[in-house]
């Protein structure tokens, strides 16, 4: 009789169960090489019942074995990386189970997985460390302390570099990055580990470049966040001291990919922050450079990524500033719950404002330089979309001025960009800015008493403009000239905020001085009593700088070579001192003995200023060559 032969039965999971449940090892080996084969990583319920089947005790011995540290019955040496990669497999595999995950059977095989990625056992086991390691720190409340307090950054920032480009293992690494920046204190990891940091930014860097898929954005995300925050500060000091500063052209190629591919708006203005975090690292030259990651000819012109930021910036710009006048005078009417937008507003439009000063200072640079770094087409692009925006940014201080808003920090941010700008051209939007000039030096950020930094902002466009005389009319005539003196007394009288801003100091007396110079030639009068005040905050000056020479001659005794130079700088702050102090004195008494018949003899009050700023000139000129 002819025998058919059975069809051979397939394990069956109840099979696998019976296996784990076994007495020897040797029935629970075969059991997980079955499950690893068969069973669906979806199936939670089935992967419970395999967890319970083989117990936690047998999974630690099967895992330290592999490392060298422990035994099962009948293992040899020749086997120990089989045991390790059946160990870290079924692990990654059971952790995809919160449940088993979140366990404190789990969290305690972090410190083991971390050793075994530190001793590079593999690749063939990496990324299933990195899955263990994400799962369980993402499941369990401590997991990302345990694996913090475990080394976990420093085994990161060894390993993350030699990871396969867009391979699960990087994304694995990144997530957990994001996980312990996200759960723990963000200026405890920059202060411990900035040089790790580095490391790693460089690859996740890398990742933002090259990567087509979700995991740029991604990228995008974890960089800005870890570059951007206030807490940075160590991790920026290392990234700037580091020799190759490749992490900043891939930052540059990431961030050209994402301004000229069609990305939600968030993502846009996400790349803008990180360009913005990235120019405050290694300065504004970081606008031009190559946009190939390899030593290949580049097609892409240097300049792409200045223009690229400087058009996103400038729609940001007008978006932005749209929105809040909107918010700030027609939807107010209907709402008053609109603060905690108008002030994620005004953040935005303090990063995009950045971006257009820095490309101002870029360009300020390069003309000062004489190169030719870009071409005239390019410099005539960028100066036609930077006058454009700046009559948007005028128009939305012409708005406010209608209704009567005077404070903000986003009206003081738009007269800084302006005053930028102004430095570089001023008669840039002469008529406009003519128009609105004693406006914008009234407005006050949110924390200020009274208006100053918006006027230290226009002080060097105010301090070219008065070279001319006209210039000094619409000074005047505008009552401008009055709030340069306030903050003049502000730099630095007895409560001054800002005694030691010389640039400041020195840009406002040269305004009041080319003002005085040029007063009979001004159709109008000066209002003497701001001029006497300024005396009096001069006179305190001028007592400091008394006391600062009696140093100086101290440092002549050991700075023989410097004898001449320091020696003309403390006569000078002497007789400037001698000076404002007699002069002030000298119009005091004036005012005082006014119904006198000697009021008649006192020198007014503005020729006494005239030759105290003279001195004060000639001061500055001494202590810039010290």
């Amino acid at each position: 009789m002819e025998q058919h032969e059975q069809p051979k039965q397939s394990p069956s999971l109840e099979d696998c169960l019976k296996l784990l449940k076994g007495e020897r090892d040797e029935q629970r080996l075969a059991g997980l090489l079955l499950v690893t084969k068969f069973c669906n990583k979806d199936d939670y319920d089935s992967i419970l019942r395999v967890y319970d089947a083989v117990g936690n005790q047998f999974l630690d011995r099967l895992l330290r074995t592999g490392m060298g540290k422990g035994g099962l019955s009948g293992s040899g040496g020749d086997n120990r990386d089989v045991y390790l990669q059946l160990s870290i497999t079924v692990l990654a595999a059971l952790c995809r189970v919160p449940e088993i995950a979140s366990s404190e059977d789990m969290v305690s095989k972090i410190p083991l997985m971390l050793e075994i990625m530190s001793k590079e056992f593999g690749s063939s086991v990496i990324e299933e460390c990195y899955e263990f390691l994400f799962l369980v720190s993402n499941a369990h409340k401590d997991g990302v302390s345990r694996l913090y307090d475990s080394g976990g950054i420093s085994v990161l920032a060894s390993q993350i570099s030699t990871l396969p480009d867009g391979s699960p293992s990087v994304e694995f690494a990144m997530r957990l990055v994001q996980l312990v920046i996200s759960k723990l204190p963000l200026h405890t990891v920059n202060n411990e580990y900035p040089s790790e940091l580095a490391m790693m930014v460089t690859t996740i860097a890398k990742q933002f470049a090259v990567s087509h898929s979700a995991l740029k954005f991604e990228a995008l995300h974890l960089l800005s966040t870890i570059i951007s925050s206030k807490y940075s500060a160590p991790l920026r000091e290392a990234l700037h001291s580091m020799k190759d500063d490749i992490w900043s052209t891939f930052i540059r190629v990431g961030v050209v990919a994402i301004l000229q591919n069609r990305v939600a708006p968030s993502e846009k203005l996400q790349a803008l922050a990180l360009a913005e975090s990235t120019i405050s690292i290694v300065g504004e030259g970081w606008l031009i450079g190559r946009m190939s990651l390899f030593d290949t000819q580049d097609p892409v012109p240097a300049d792409r990524c200045m223009l690229l930021v400087l058009e996103s910036s400038r729609v940001e710009v007008a978006v932005l500033l749209n929105e809040l006048a909107y918010l700030k005078y027609e939807a107010s009417k209907i709402s008053s719950s609109n603060s905690e937008s108008i002030l994620l507003k005004q953040q935005n439009l303090a990063i995009v404002f950045s971006l257009v000063e820095r490309i101002i200072k870029l360009i300020s640079d390069l003309d000062e330089d004489g190169g030719s770094v870009i071409s005239e087409s390019t410099l005539m692009k960028v100066i036609s979309g930077l006058n454009e925006t700046m009559g948007v940014v005028l128009e939305y201080l012409q708005d406010a001025k209608d209704h009567g808003q005077t404070k903000g920090d986003d009206l003081l941010a738009s007269v800084r960009v302006v005053g930028s700008y102004l430095a570089e051209t001023p008669l840039a939007c002469k008529e406009k800015v003519g128009e609105i000039l004693g406006y914008m030096l009234s407005i006050e950020g949110e924390d200020e008493p009274s208006p100053f930094y918006s006027i230290c902002f226009l002080l060097p466009m105010l301090c070219q403009t008065t070279m001319e005389v006209n210039g000094c009319k619409v000074l005047v005539s505008s009552g401008a000239y009055k709030a340069v003196v306030e903050c003049l007394i502000k730099l630095i009288g007895p409560d001054g905020c800002m005694v030691d801003d010389y640039g400041s100091i020195f840009l406002a007396c040269d305004t009041i001085l080319s003002l005085l110079l040029k007063r009979e030639q001004i159709l109008g009068s000066l209002d003497d009593a701001y001029f006497v005040r300024l005396l009096g905050a001069l006179a305190y000056w001028a007592g400091i700088f008394s006391f600062t020479a009696l140093k100086m001659h101290k440092f002549l005794l050991l700075n023989e070579n410097q004898n001449f130079t320091m020696l003309s700088c403390s006569i000078l702050r002497e007789s400037a001192s001698l000076n404002i102090v007699y002069l002030y004195n000298h119009i005091f008494t004036v005012e005082q003995m006014q119904h006198s018949s000697m009021g008649h003899l006192i020198v007014h009050p503005v020729n006494g200023l005239l030759v105290i700023f003279q001195c004060q000139v000639l001061l500055f000129c001494f202590l810039a060559e010290v």
